[in-house]
């Protein structure tokens, strides 16, 4: 109970004036002084002065949990009855079950989602950390983990390491400390070490690794065929007629990075053109990462015919450094990214970009988690590795003379 003391004062004028009444209620309530004002005419001519001081008491409000003793309270009868009624247990009648499940949404009782985990030892929550949102690509695979999920009735937490490994493990760490019953992570651009995830592993806690995975843990990955798209998408380049192609490369960290690498370097050895040392650049997964390898580039005079990048947004960056420089596109350079952003098909010229299936990369993963949850940890490691479909756009047709 808090006790609030305050003062009013009622100064009056003559029958014409307006007169401000002030009650300044002051006290230990959360801190605040409230200040009221009201506004009223005197009803007499004659001057008035007068101070009249009060004390009110106000009760403050907390609103009471309701518990499932409470409900059994109300009923009179045992709080084992309650949880049955509560648990649709078999030994408990009908009539009986639905009295207790109405008096108990009449007083406002609802159970207690963290008892009921440690009870059931499941929390029906799912986690799934990934590097960043600035990129559609991982909204749209968190579509299709929400989808499976869902419908399965659990719920799930989404965090994102900002492409930081501190951050990576602390969002890990929040979410076991959230009792999910498993976890779908993406690796940021600084983990390397995965000693902790081993541990985990090592423990039984389902875990699925997407997109970025690593080969040093024993669980389930889903991956695109990297090589094998990243093979096309030079090879069209190269019969396309373009002699001087470079690759604009992402972080030497990440396995993607390394396996379109691979790629692009085989379309070359396929077609009997050497591959220079200067023609591979680890650039970055940004647009301005993209912007700022294709300023190096212009400003040394080391213009290529043609570029395959690693992702999407290096490529746009590079295309919009080529235009404002006036270089045409794809008559100077031609651009073929990764990923089939939504911006690919909406810069101009249209990007030509490896589709990558984003809401099956989810759908997957979800089911691989489930699956492991459902085993109780028994499980055998596989690598699902997904399809892509390269859309050939403007920016990669060589024009005719």
């Amino acid at each position: 109970m808090v006790q609030l003391h305050f003062q009013y004062a009622i100064l009056s004028q003559s029958l014409s004036k307006c007169i401000n009444l002030l009650i300044i209620i002051s006290g230990n309530v959360f801190g605040n002084v409230l200040i009221f004002r009201k506004r009223f005419r005197k009803s007499s001519a004659l001057p008035i002065f007068a101070a009249i001081a009060v004390n009110l008491k106000l009760k403050t409000f907390q609103m009471k949990h309701i518990t499932i003793k409470d409900v059994a309270k109300k009923l009179n009868c045992s709080v084992s009855t309650i949880s049955r009624a509560f648990n649709d247990k078999y030994d408990i009648r009908k009539e009986t079950r639905d009295l207790i499940l109405a008096t108990a949404k009449e007083m406002g009782y609802s159970p207690n989602p963290m008892a009921k985990s440690l009870l059931k030892q499941c929390s029906n929550q799912i986690g799934v950390v990934v590097p960043e949102f600035i990129n559609p690509f991982f909204p749209e695979v968190i579509i299709g983990i929400q989808e499976v999920f869902l419908k399965k009735g659990y719920q799930v937490l989404i965090m994102q390491s900002n492409e930081s490994y501190i951050n990576e493990l602390e969002n890990v760490k929040a979410m076991e400390n959230n009792m999910v019953d498993g976890l779908i992570l993406s690796l940021s651009l600084e983990t390397k070490n995965v000693e902790y995830y081993k541990n985990l592993i090592s423990q039984g806690f389902p875990l699925v690794l997407f997109n970025r995975v690593s080969n040093e843990l024993e669980t389930h990955k889903v991956v695109i065929d990297d090589y094998k798209w990243a093979f096309f998408a030079t090879e069209h380049l190269i019969y396309q007629g373009f002699k001087k192609i470079f690759h604009f490369s992402g972080p030497s960290g990440l396995m993607f990075t390394q396996n379109r690498k691979n790629g692009f370097i085989d379309a070359h050895r396929k077609h009997k053109i050497v591959v220079e040392g200067n023609s591979i650049i680890e650039t970055g997964l940004m647009i301005c990462d993209g912007e700022r390898e294709m300023e190096k580039l212009i400003k040394n005079n080391n213009i290529p015919d043609a570029i395959f990048a690693v992702n999407d947004p290096t490529a746009i960056g590079a295309m919009k450094v080529l235009k404002k420089n006036g270089l045409k596109i794809p008559g100077d350079v031609a651009l073929v990214g990764f990923t089939e952003s939504q911006l690919a098909q909406l810069v101009d010229p249209p990007l030509t970009s490896v589709a990558q299936p984003t809401h099956e990369i989810g759908r997957t993963a979800a089911r691989l988690l489930l699956d492991q949850i459902e085993s109780k940890g028994i499980f055998v490691p596989q690598t699902v590795v997904l399809n892509g479909r390269l859309n050939v756009r403007e920016s990669s047709m060589k024009l005719s003379d």
